[in-house]
């Protein structure tokens, strides 16, 4: 049977797309403002929301989209609390989202070949209804982006010139930790919730390695994340493999190659 015919494949292309475009323009700002971390913690939170939807029996991804989104809310109130050592918030909500989660599991004994799919993504798992809930948040999300970029880019490389710009920090500090949890939710149907912050930090960086302006890096990262998502389908589809660990491993390698090339180069010069 033609790749191509299999709806499963259709749906699993489709939101790799969508999945990778998102993921990887909204990990440009996330590495950049030094919080590489917080796909970790987001993604935690998603896979508790996950296990709640199991344990009391609704559609486990909007319960994923619902614990992300508030995980991102805990982010920023703990980031005001502890103002000189940010990085406690994402640690705390890493920690409380993955202890809840395991606690669902347990409860539940929902320690299936679904919730398998939701930890390191799955291409027969993706159906209509998450292509329709991907498509239009996604796209909420790209154009939100493509409007308040200029905010973001200042708030981004300098908070305090910002404020004296009149640029609401704080506003926009709220908007980005609440656009990172729901490309975080949505990704985890191909991706997996343990490996989604990977493709968010990966392909920034390998773009920060080769990018001369901050244009470049958005569409260098762009590429990077979409070549691996889409041949990580391919490749799982016909090795039977994780999709997850298999495009994350593809963007690795580019990036190792991408390493490798700069230092033969710096060894010449």
């Amino acid at each position: 049977m033609d790749f191509l015919s299999l709806s499963l494949i259709n749906r699993a292309l489709a939101a790799g797309i969508l999945t990778s475009v998102l993921i990887s323009t909204v990990g440009v700002f996330v590495v950049l403002r030094r919080m590489s971390m917080v796909g970790d913690s987001l993604s935690h939170a998603s896979l508790a929301g996950v296990a709640f939807g199991m344990l009391f029996g609704f559609y486990p991804f909007y319960g994923a989209l619902i614990f992300a989104l508030l995980a991102a809310f805990l982010i920023e109130i703990l980031r005001k609390a502890f103002k000189k050592y940010s990085e406690v918030a994402l640690a705390v909500v890493m920690s409380a989202g993955i202890g809840l989660a395991v606690v669902m599991i347990s409860l539940g004994k929902s320690f299936n070949a679904d919730l398998f799919s939701y930890l390191f993504g799955s291409l027969i798992a993706v159906n209509e209804k998450d292509i329709k809930i991907m498509g239009l948040l996604g796209l909420a999300v790209i154009i939100s982006l493509l409007i308040l970029n200029r905010g973001l880019f200042a708030v981004t490389f300098d908070e305090e010139s910002a404020k004296i710009a009149g640029i609401p920090v704080n506003l926009v500090n709220l908007y980005l930790s609440l656009v990172t949890a729901l490309s975080v939710a949505l990704s985890v149907r191909i991706v997996g919730t343990l490996l989604v912050s990977a493709l968010m930090v990966i392909p920034t960086a390998v773009s920060l390695q080769v990018s001369r302006s901050f244009k470049m890096v958005f569409i260098v990262s762009n590429i990077v994340a979409l070549f691996s998502v889409l041949l990580g389908i391919i490749i799982s589809y016909y090795f039977d493999l994780a999709p997850g660990g298999t495009i994350v491993l593809i963007s690795s390698l580019i990036l190792a190659i991408v390493l490798l090339i700069r230092g033969v180069r710096s060894g010449w010069d």
